[in-house]
């Protein structure tokens, strides 16, 4: 367990995060893990970032649109990400399928690995290989909500997995809390939230010729369902403002990723589409993308919602933080965030449209709105300095005993 005196008396600590970078070499994600590499930096602590690439074929290539084995094209982009970044020595690819490590730290990192005070295996997408159980706090990051719950419960090889942490947290703010129906796995989640390094996210001059846009993928995955209660996608959500193009004018745009979107339905309804991949191909196109669009205008997956779950997404993060509204379904978030200014949450189809309309009417004012919410609320220094305290905070669970 890291001392409280470590952390709060400022004591420089070793942090290896891992992620998803090499495997999933598209913006979302990168920015997604990127945040913490880099606040835990700005935090003053040893930082660097390790990916696994699993036992099976995981690594994603968006050129060919192909998932195998072969890393080359996640290297490449990985090392022009981290370079840009001001990170680029210290991250590291173990490829299990060749036995080789890649990248600049390479075969260091299981020196590294053994000095570390923490670990953060963000998303819990990373197993924790022999050369990892040494370090003396394991924490997983749970960003998938419910959805992981489930896994931990039916899934014996994922459950166990889990148990190979110390710490746990969610993006399921309301775990626990009166309303939410998330799955209790017995595992001790406490919430937390997407850091945002704000130093990496300048505001943008407000568009108000901009469009509504998004950035989503129509099916992540197959629904699950547990206790007779169903969690779907994106997709089922989506059919509540299926006819927004109509009713609100023809100013939305998805950039849309997934390989059952109905498309032709989509373009009939009067929503605009955009290539995925070339609005994704690295983390300052993506950025560039939102800078240009006047709001956020999103649902959300329908296990967040149906379970209350409070999960708020990292990519609305990214455009609050550019200095743009956010108007997106409510998962329970509007528990512990404020709404109303710059964040609008709605949980039914008129309440949509009416938050449009409000935006609308006061554009300039929910931009100034939005990007002061993610600076009260999201900011690395905060989030990520709070995380550490917990970790130096809460004892080694039973559960994390039984690893």
């Amino acid at each position: 367990m890291v001392s409280r005196a470590a952390v709060g008396g400022g004591e420089r600590l070793r942090i290896v995060v891992m992620g998803y970078v090499v495997r999933g070499p598209l913006a979302g994600p990168t920015w997604h893990h990127l945040q913490y590499v880099l606040g835990l930096c700005d935090l003053g602590h040893d930082v660097w970032y390790l990916e696994d690439s699993e036992d099976y074929p995981s690594c994603y290539d968006p050129e060919r649109q192909e998932v195998g084995t072969d890393a080359r094209y996640g290297l490449a982009y990985a090392a022009r990400v981290f370079d840009r970044a001001g990170f680029g020595e210290r991250w590291a690819y173990y490829d299990a399928h060749t036995g080789r490590w890649q990248g600049p730290a390479g075969e260091r990192m299981r020196d590294i690995a053994c000095n570390a005070d923490v670990l953060l295996n963000v998303s819990g997408v990373n197993p924790v290989r022999p050369w990892l159980q040494g370090i003396q706090s394991r924490v997983m990051i749970d960003t998938d909500p419910v959805f992981t719950q489930i896994d931990g419960i039916e899934d014996h090889a994922k459950r166990a997995r889990a148990l190979e942490h110390d710490y746990f947290f969610t993006f399921g703010e309301c775990f626990g809390r009166p309303g939410c129906s998330m799955p209790d796995d017995g595992l001790p989640w406490q919430p937390t939230r997407q850091p945002v390094v704000l130093r990496a996210w300048p505001a943008a001059p407000p568009r108000p010729d901009g469009l509504y846009t998004t950035v989503m993928l129509w099916d992540s995955y197959d629904p699950r369902e547990y206790k007779g209660q169903r969690y779907g996608m994106k997709a089922v959500s989506m059919e509540a403002v299926f006819d927004f193009p109509s009713r609100f004018g023809r100013r939305f745009e998805l950039t849309l990723g997934g390989m059952t979107s109905p498309t032709q339905r989509l373009l009939e309804a009067g929503w605009l589409l955009r290539d995925p991949i070339a609005t994704t191909r690295d983390p300052w196109t993506y950025q560039q993308y939102m800078h240009g669009s006047k709001a956020e205008f999103s649902v959300a997956k329908h296990g967040y919602v149906a379970s209350g779950s409070g999960w708020f997404s990292e990519r609305s993060c990214g455009y609050l933080a550019s200095g743009r509204p956010v108007v997106t379904q409510d998962t329970g978030f509007s528990a512990f965030l404020p709404v109303g200014d710059g964040l609008l949450a709605w949980r039914t189809p008129d309440a949509a449209l009416a938050a449009l309309a409000e935006v609308e009417a006061h554009y300039e004012h929910h931009c100034r709105a939005a990007r002061e919410l993610v600076e009260a609320h999201f900011d690395a220094r905060t989030v990520l300095a709070s995380l550490l305290d917990a970790v130096s905070g809460v004892p080694r669970t039973a559960a994390a005993d039984q690893a």
